[in-house]
């Protein structure tokens, strides 16, 4: 059985937050096996799982990927959305937009410190939308 839902989250503001309970709240019961796949609609945002307890992970994830990236690079020409628009894009495509989450006994399989983050890479994203889709 398949079940897909869609999710628009809130607008975040630039940098990484962990939206594992806005997914968590938005499904129904698990199955209890599976797979969850989770696709961000965006092109400006990313998905990656990583540290759920110690919020300097996402400051440190921000002031790294700005320096590897910075806004208003000088090589960049689609700039049409401001400084922040190329970098976006580039850091969405080295973050990537899906993950894909093992269930078991109905929860999500992640580890002790995992929790699922939205990586907001523009000043001024927006909400962003979320495919959920549910496999047993």
């Amino acid at each position: 059985m398949i079940t897909q839902y869609e999710l628009t989250l809130p607008a975040f503001s630039r940098g990484y937050h962990i939206i594992t309970k806005h997914i968590i709240n938005k499904l129904e019961e698990l199955p209890e096996k599976g797979i969850m796949h989770i696709f961000l609609k965006h092109t400006s945002a990313g998905l990656t799982i990583n540290e759920n307890a110690d919020p300097s992970v996402t400051v440190d994830f921000e002031r790294f990927m700005n320096k590897l990236i910075p806004d208003g690079d000088k090589l960049f020409t689609h700039t049409m959305e401001g400084a922040d628009d190329m970098a976006a894009h580039i850091k969405s495509s080295t973050f990537g937009q899906s993950l894909t989450i093992p269930i078991t006994n109905h929860r999500l399989n992640l580890g002790t410190w995992q929790g699922i983050y939205l990586c907001e890479f523009r000043n001024h994203g927006g909400n962003r939308k979320l495919v959920i889709t549910v496999y047993n």
